[in-house]
């Protein structure tokens, strides 16, 4: 027969129980002290939210438990959180000007072609002897030299009715401004940018263009959006508690009200980004001068906030990037863990989601954003044509569904594109009449025919590989250092 457990460890000495009564006088007094029979009862646990994270408040906690805010003290927390957010986006910016010149720039389908009636194309050397003539009119040493020489060797420029030639070919280096950078030179953003770097109206220091705006922008929107998105929950949904998930609009709409405020400065970033690098050439002195010569000449506040062909863009890149980044790892991460998955029963595959969220995003956010890019730099009113460091279309697009069209049906996407150069091969023809073989120099027809050579496909993706990249990158940096809690308190075991 079993012997029932003892309950004697389970006892407790009243004594050495935790007590919260105030501890006895230490005057000498020998007054007991009075404790209610009934004390009160606590009051109910209400839930409370928690205060918004502030990274200036990180960089000088002083801040947050003094009452009485010292203003050199704040002065020098908002100081320091400017130069670390100046820096931050410093390091990134090469990359980001390399991508947005390859999204802007206009590659046309014949690029790389020989010219319509031209004998011989850019970069083909002439291997043809002095000495002889090809044409079979009679050797050229004896030729007369006061004729007029043959218009193979003189080149032809079409020309306007003011005298300025004609450019037939993107590729021509006479017709070229010195200011744009040959076109399919680079076909990736770190080809890009040793091409600006290296290009004389360009330099170093243009891969740092709109950098200031870039950064303020960045500020403004990680400012605003938490703010307009807590103005619309305390609006729509002011009983919503922590438990509870707010609906899918209103991140969305917080995000589209902050996109649609902020397009400005991303107009004007891009401009000057896009904008010549050399002071002959140079449009903007700087963002205010960008942002007065955009009002004056392309319709005032209205031109800049509600033109269809910015207006329409913005909305769209707005609204696209919340859901996809809010909506897509969540039905990912349910269609492997089915519909009661949560980040806290798969860890793992919601990390997982997120990156592949993140990949299959770029296949819709890259192509919008190149188009609202293209959109941009084009002038309207009666603004001059932006000079370039890269080259643009010569016609403006429509709206974005001709942008999208157009970049399909008349551009390529095999990048580098090399300067025409017509190869030579020996072929054997006839017998000449002493019965040796005649050898002559036939030219090659042009290669170069495939899907990447007739579409305009890989130039709605151009940073694909970089953005990729990034998004693998942080899904490591979050599994290196996953697992550890945003912020300190108790925690129930």
């Amino acid at each position: 027969m079993t012997s029932k457990s003892s309950l004697r460890d389970l006892y407790v000495d009243p004594s050495s129980a935790w007590s919260f009564l105030p501890p006895p006088s230490t005057n000498g007094s020998s007054k007991a002290v009075s404790i209610p029979s009934n004390p009160p009862a606590a009051p109910a646990y209400q839930w409370s939210s928690r205060p918004s994270h502030n990274s200036i408040f990180d960089l000088s906690p002083d801040l947050a438990e003094s009452s009485t805010t010292n203003v050199v003290e704040l002065f020098k927390a908002v100081v320091a959180a400017a130069v670390l957010q100046y820096s931050s986006t410093a390091v990134g910016m090469p990359w980001e000007v390399a991508t947005t010149l390859l999204q802007v720039q206009w590659v046309p389908r014949d690029a790389g072609e020989p010219v319509a009636g031209d004998s011989t194309s850019a970069g083909e050397e002439d291997h043809d002897d002095a000495l002889s003539d090809s044409s079979g009119e009679g050797d050229s040493y004896f030729a007369d030299p006061n004729a007029t020489p043959s218009a193979r060797h003189q080149p032809t420029f079409r020309t306007d009715e003011q005298g300025y030639v004609i450019r037939r070919s993107v590729l021509e280096e006479g017709t070229r401004p010195e200011y744009i950078i040959p076109v399919g030179s680079a076909d990736g953003p770190w080809a890009m940018m040793k091409r600006v770097a290296r290009f004389r109206g360009e330099g170093w220091l243009a891969l740092w263009k709109g950098l200031l705006t870039s950064t303020v922008t960045t500020v403004l929107s990680s400012t605003l959006q938490p703010l307009i998105d807590g103005f619309l929950q305390a609006l729509f949904f002011p009983s919503l508690t922590p438990f509870h998930q707010p609906p899918l609009l209103l991140p969305v709409a917080s995000h589209l009200i902050t996109g649609f405020i902020l397009s400005p400065l991303d107009l004007i970033r891009t401009r000057l980004i896009v904008q010549s690098f050399s002071p002959r050439h140079r449009r903007y002195s700087g963002p205010i001068d960008a942002f007065r010569q955009i009002l004056r000449d392309e319709g005032g506040l209205k031109g800049i906030y509600l033109h269809p062909q910015l207006l329409i863009p913005t909305l769209v890149d707005s609204a696209i990037r919340p859901v996809i980044a809010l909506a897509l790892p969540g039905a990912i991460a349910s269609w492997f863990t089915g519909p009661h998955g949560s980040p806290d029963t798969h860890p793992q595959t919601f990390v997982f989601s997120e990156l592949l969220a993140a990949c299959l995003g770029l296949l819709v956010t890259l192509p919008i954003e190149t188009i609202r890019r293209r959109l941009q730099v084009q002038v309207r009113g009666t603004a001059a044509p932006l000079k370039a460091c890269v080259e643009l279309r010569p016609a403006p697009y429509n709206g974005m569904v001709d942008a999208f069209w157009h970049i399909l049906t008349e551009e390529r996407s095999d990048l580098p594109i090399t300067y025409p150069q017509r190869r030579r091969r020996p072929s054997v023809s006839a017998k000449s009449q002493d019965g040796a073989s005649k050898v002559e120099e036939v030219e090659e027809p042009y290669e170069g025919e495939g899907l990447s050579r007739n579409t305009g496909l890989g130039q709605l993706y151009r940073g694909l590989a970089l953005r990729l990249g990034g998004s693998v990158f942080l899904f490591a940096v979050g599994l290196w250092g996953g697992g550890a809690p945003s912020d300190g308190g108790w925690t129930e075991i």
